[in-house]
């Protein structure tokens, strides 16, 4: 069975600096692609970033990097210069291969807060 787990720094200030990390375990065959997405209250989940196609969030450019080890299955979001909008439940998600069948995986999702 396939799960992504998440870890990492998740409480910070304005200015500040955090590191998640998002591992995918189980009977993986190949992780094609992976995504951070983030939910604030009251809003819809966005795209955060994007390791396939480089994708950001204009909200996030210039500040988060989403970087990956393929022999560890991880990748990672870095966030820079964080401000207190930044403040969300993030989740990783990776599209990931068994020998069985090709899907999309969820993290259990991760409430970062970032205060003033």
């Amino acid at each position: 069975q396939v799960q992504l787990g998440e870890s990492g720094g998740a409480v910070g200030q304005a200015g500040d600096s955090l590191r998640r990390s998002c591992a995918a375990s189980g009977d993986t065959s190949g992780v094609s692609d992976m995504e951070w997405y983030r939910q604030a209250p009251g809003k819809e989940r966005e795209l955060v970033t994007d390791i396939r196609s480089g994708t950001s969030a204009d909200s996030v450019k210039g500040r988060f990097t989403i970087s990956r080890d393929n022999a560890k299955n991880t990748v990672y979001l870095q966030m820079n210069s964080l401000k207190p909008e930044d403040t969300a439940v993030y989740y990783c998600t990776g599209t990931i291969s068994t020998i069985f069948r090709t899907s999309d995986y969820w993290g259990q999702g991760t409430q970062v807060t970032v205060s003033s």
